[in-house]
């Protein structure tokens, strides 16, 4: 923990202040920085802090002076997690009578008393049924609410409760940073695409979903969100070169008026503009972009034998290639992540959905997954399959030589259009027989998208039928 304890201190060079940070990752865990008041007097101190989240990774604590003028000799650190709840409480009464408040419908409330026999309450195991006894006689629930007396200071847990010894050489009186890295905190990105009536220039809005399931409340938060797959070395721990830089990161960007968004290492890095309540069990959406006039296409693909790929041997089995012969026609939405199409910003992972207009009404047409987009790169949304078109593919040759170690296969693709707009479909063939081949016969020019892989452009008039053959000689 030490080491842990120094590498982190050194990199959490920020102005500590009473409002708490947070940096929140994709992973659904987060960096959480907040001030503790320390009073210290001259050598050995007790210090309690009961603000910690129900999730903290105790070995990540870091305590520390952040203007470094007082140098906090941390002796033991305990974090405890059980705060008192009913089970807890009837667990503490075991031989003990209560009292329980009995509500019936059409009734005055009543109060019972019954004696606890076992409360149910089984430490690191799953609780079993509670055992009271009512009247003389054994019932396996509890008969009403328990009333307990009140609590007083005998080591009943509240809240998650974080305490150190810390060794101090003078008195001193400071804001002590405080810093962990704690489950239970997630964010998520979603975007929302609009389509006119007619045609494919599109307006998008993008949204951050903050969950907190972390059992804290957050108040006036400094917010900051980390985009990119961060790798960690195990579940409860990230890399602590990666931590550092987190933090540092987190700590060295200033609050602009809006969602902000700075390059950081190999990942991004987003500033919530202003600080903001979050609670525990609350879910907070933020719009943080906005795009219009977004030039998009349409791209339809034909690929029935997706998947089909080489492994490392001649594949001369006769069925194989003809067995691929679907019919279905993708249909997907392109668009460049650029400052010409109004974006030009990197953009996190998350559901894009899409919409088009119907008059005043906008009508959902499909959603896909995006993943983490740098500036200036491609989208591809699959937006489902084309009703209107339709495709076929058929082996009409197949020959093999043996003794020459040759194959030849030839293919028929026909593409029908039954709507009323021209289109152009993307015919996609595998020649994953061999390593080797070549095409011997072709009635439209493929472009060679690997060494595999065909694509054949091919332009269709509404209502209308485009056949394309190829003719494939393999050698081995």
């Amino acid at each position: 923990m030490r080491l842990s304890a120094f590498l982190l201190s050194a990199a959490l060079c920020s102005t500590a202040a009473a409002q708490p940070g947070l940096t929140i990752y994709n992973g659904g865990f987060a960096v959480v920085r907040d001030s503790v008041q320390l009073d210290l007097k001259a050598g050995e101190n007790n210090v309690r802090y009961s603000g910690a989240t129900s999730s903290l990774n105790p070995s990540t604590v870091i305590l520390r002076d952040p203007a470094g003028k007082v140098s906090l000799s941390i002796l033991e650190q305990n974090y405890q997690n059980d705060p008192v709840n009913q089970m807890t409480l009837l667990d503490r009464f075991e031989g003990q009578a209560l009292g329980f408040l009995v509500r019936e419908p059409q009734k005055p409330d009543r109060i019972v008393e019954g004696k606890v026999i076992r409360s149910g309450y089984t430490p690191g195991g799953e609780p079993v049924e509670p055992m009271i006894e009512v009247d003389g006689k054994i019932v396996f629930e509890l008969p009403g609410r328990p009333l307990f007396p009140a609590l007083k200071d005998d080591g009943v847990l509240l809240k998650p409760l974080l305490s150190w010894k810390i060794q101090s050489p003078a008195a001193a009186n400071l804001s002590a940073e405080l810093a962990y890295l704690t489950q239970g905190l997630e964010w998520s990105a979603s975007y929302n695409l609009v389509l006119p009536e007619d045609g494919d220039t599109a307006d998008l809005n993008g949204w951050v979903t903050i969950r907190n399931t972390s059992g804290k409340v957050f108040e006036g938060a400094r917010i900051k969100l980390m985009a990119g797959d961060v790798h960690r070395a195990e579940p409860a721990l990230m890399p602590q070169r990666q931590m550092m830089k987190a933090a540092m990161a987190a700590d060295a960007l200033g609050e602009p008026a809006g969602v902000s968004e700075k390059a950081f290492s190999d990942f991004h890095l987003y500033t919530l503009p202003r600080p903001t309540n979050l609670r525990d069990q609350e879910t907070k959406q933020l719009e943080f972009i906005r795009g219009s006039g977004i030039p998009c296409q349409r791209r339809y693909t034909y690929d029935p034998a997706r998947g089909a790929q080489y492994f490392g041997r001649p594949v001369i089995e006769s069925e194989f290639g003809a067995q691929f012969n679907g019919k279905k026609i993708e249909s997907s939405l392109e668009f460049t992540n650029t400052e010409s199409s109004s974006l030009g910003k990197p953009l996190p992972a998350g559901t894009l959905r899409v919409y088009r207009k119907d008059g005043e009404q906008l009508e959902f047409v499909g959603e896909d997954r995006l993943d983490h987009t740098p500036a200036q790169e491609k989208v591809r949304l699959k937006m489902g399959n084309a009703f209107d078109l339709v495709g076929e593919r058929k082996r009409t040759d197949f020959q093999v030589d043996q003794s020459r170690r040759t194959m030849d296969e030839t293919f028929e693709i026909k593409l029908r259009n039954q709507g009323k707009k021209p289109v152009e479909i993307q015919a996609v063939e595998h020649l994953v027989r061999t390593t080797h081949w070549s095409l011997t016969a072709k009635t439209l020019e493929p472009k060679k998208v690997d060494s595999h892989t065909l694509e054949f452009s091919v332009p269709i008039a509404p209502g209308s039928e485009t056949v394309v053959k190829y003719t494939v000689h393999y050698t081995w």
